[in-house]
């Protein structure tokens, strides 16, 4: 039995491409040895680069693509089907790029999670790093949230930050970014290993033994302003 196969924390991960946030979950789990194990790799395209990746590790992988079903809710309903079939602690969603229904959202309350290219409540939805530039911010960055049924809009359990820098495009601030995408996201799933993150009854995360939860570009963290929870 492999690494994977060990972890008591299950995880399935949606992509729609290549999966590069995908590929760093899973690697971090192998190479730190997490309590955690990635279930299911699925994808809405069958032709996915990330799919073909998650078979090379021996990953079970699902295509439920889209375009097979004559509504929204039609897709998203035979989605969690093949969800469910994995009997995951947490859905993650990694490059996903499909908006999801109500329904399907409240089937999966508290269990999913997703990381947006941009520093939520700024620049929700496409073309976040345009959003950016156009507004003519200095930073910017990715959050990593609970998925609620308003579209990036979700409580949010770790956000990082890279530098707008003078002559950036958009494939150029999304590059610098996606480094930092990787390092936060897979900061998120160690925790989710580790049993740490919580919801309140006020919608508000919790991270048991961590003070702050904003990582920088340089790899370290943002200063916290209050002491470190029990």
């Amino acid at each position: 039995m492999s690494d994977l196969e060990k972890g008591s924390c299950r995880l399935v991960i949606l992509i729609s491409g290549r999966g590069s946030n995908m590929q760093t979950i899973v690697e971090t789990i192998a190479r730190d040895r997490l309590d955690a194990q990635v279930c299911a790799v699925i994808s809405n395209r069958a032709d996915a680069a990330g799919l073909a990746w998650a078979r090379q590790q021996g990953i079970e992988t699902r295509a439920v693509p889209h375009r097979d079903y004559p509504t929204r809710e039609a897709f998203d309903e035979a989605l969690a089907e093949a969800i469910d079939a994995f009997q995951p602690d947490y859905v993650l969603l990694a490059g996903f790029m499909r908006v999801l229904t109500p329904g399907f959202v409240a089937r999966f309350e508290g269990r999913l999670i997703n990381i947006h290219p941009s520093l939520l409540p700024s620049f929700p939805g496409l073309h976040t790093h345009q959003q950016a530039l156009t507004l003519g911010v200095q930073w910017h960055g990715c959050t990593v949230h609970f998925v609620t049924a308003q579209l990036d809009h979700g409580p949010i359990v770790a956000q990082g930050v890279v530098p707008v820098c003078a002559g950036d495009d958009p494939d150029a601030l999304a590059s610098r970014l996606l480094a930092v995408e990787h390092r936060v996201y897979a900061q998120v799933v160690r925790w989710l290993a580790e049993g740490r993150v919580s919801l309140d009854e006020r919608q508000a995360v919790n991270v048991k033994g961590v003070a702050t939860r904003a990582f920088l570009p340089d790899g370290g963290l943002a200063d916290a302003p209050h002491k470190e929870q029990s």
